[in-house]
């Protein structure tokens, strides 16, 4: 199994900036998985925002976050993180890490999930 704790979450004003992380532990190929960040908005289904690929190569991001916000991971810590810049109110959701085994940046396919973190984006 692999575990997924993200932290970084909390309250900011508009325009300002948020880096969220994830750590992985527990029984983990994290070097051969892709990664990917996920989002639920109140009353929303959740949504795809970024993925990166098993060795950083390649990475995909929701339109919607494009050009704001950045995914890097660093392989040797385990960790994944997500530079979040020029927030706006939409941006307010649970923020979840999750793993996917097959390693591509996809929009889909992830099999464990973290907990989430609470980003709240004040206008």
């Amino acid at each position: 199994q692999v575990q997924l704790v993200e932290s970084g979450g909390g309250v900011v004003q508009a325009g300002g900036s948020l880096r969220l992380s994830c750590a992985a532990s527990g029984r983990t190929f994290f070097s051969s998985y892709a990664m990917g960040w996920f989002r639920r908005a109140p009353g929303k289904e959740r949504e795809f925002v970024a993925a990166i690929r098993w060795n950083g190569g390649s990475t995909t991001y929701a339109d919607s976050v494009k050009g704001r916000f950045t995914i890097s991971r660093d392989n040797a810590k385990t960790t994944v993180s997500l530079q979040m810049n020029s927030l706006r109110p939409e941006d307010t959701a649970v923020y979840y890490c999750a793993a996917d085994p097959r390693g591509l940046a996809t929009m889909t396919g992830y099999i464990y999930w973290g907990q989430g973190t609470q980003v709240t984006v004040s206008s």
